[in-house]
């Protein structure tokens, strides 16, 4: 066999691997790296790629490194989900770095932050007052959560005691086109009324329309196709 087809081979294996080990951990471990699926996420993508590109890596021991590498966090992930003990010895625990609105300098040493890391993070969540803090959290994936003091937290009809209904998502009824019929209908509209409303809003046809969303009330956002 070439070189230039077996090497093709093997990134092709490796590429598969990795989509495969991906779909299994689940999008938790996508939306919320810890430190532990920072360091499995670099070890196996440096093993897959001195698979796919090293020819004196050996096929066998490369596909066996990643097999160990992929089954590991998944076993210990199943682990994760029973055992709250390990669960701190492989994640960690939150970290509290404002209590009461004080600042706790001890932690910040512990985690290796800076004040200025610190109110850096504060910003990204738009709180530029350390006054205006009652609790701030650590997370295990690095985020940083926050409590505001109860006379700085937004109002909401419940603090006013005003009574709300249920509000529904919005539904795309219409995508580059077509008309889902399937949701208008579990929405209790028809594909007639559908048409009659985005001939309103300028379209002859559901295949003028990019994108169409329907509110629970009725109401409908129009898009038209623009002409290229």
């Amino acid at each position: 066999m070439p070189d230039f087809l077996f090497m093709a081979i093997r990134a092709i294996s490796s590429f598969i691997f990795l989509l495969v080990f991906a779909r299994i951990l689940g999008k938790r471990h996508i939306a919320q790296l810890t430190f532990f699926d920072y360091v499995v996420g670099i070890t196996i993508g440096n093993i897959a790629s001195s698979l796919s590109c090293e020819r004196d890596v050996n096929t066998i021991d490369g596909l066996i490194g990643l097999l160990v590498w992929g089954i590991t966090p998944i076993c210990i992930s199943k682990i994760n989900l029973k055992s709250y003990t390990f669960r701190n010895l492989s994640d960690g625990h939150p970290t509290v770095l404002i209590e009461s609105g004080k600042i706790l300098e001890h932690n910040l040493r512990k985690q290796k932050l800076a004040i200025d890391d610190l109110l850096s993070m504060l910003r990204e969540k738009d709180v530029f007052k350390l006054q205006d803090i009652e609790f701030a959290v650590l997370e295990t994936n690095g985020r940083i959560s926050i409590m505001k003091k109860s006379e700085y937290q937004p109002v909401t009809p419940s603090l006013l005691n005003l009574q709300t209904q249920r509000e529904l998502p919005p539904r795309i009824v219409i995508m580059d086109g077509h008309i889902m019929e399937r949701t208008l209908g579990t929405m209790g509209y028809s594909k007639e009324w559908l048409l009659a409303q985005i001939q309103k809003q300028g379209a002859n046809r559901s295949e003028d329309v990019f994108v169409a969303q329907l509110e629970a009330n009725g109401k409908l956002y129009v898009a038209l196709k623009q002409n290229s």
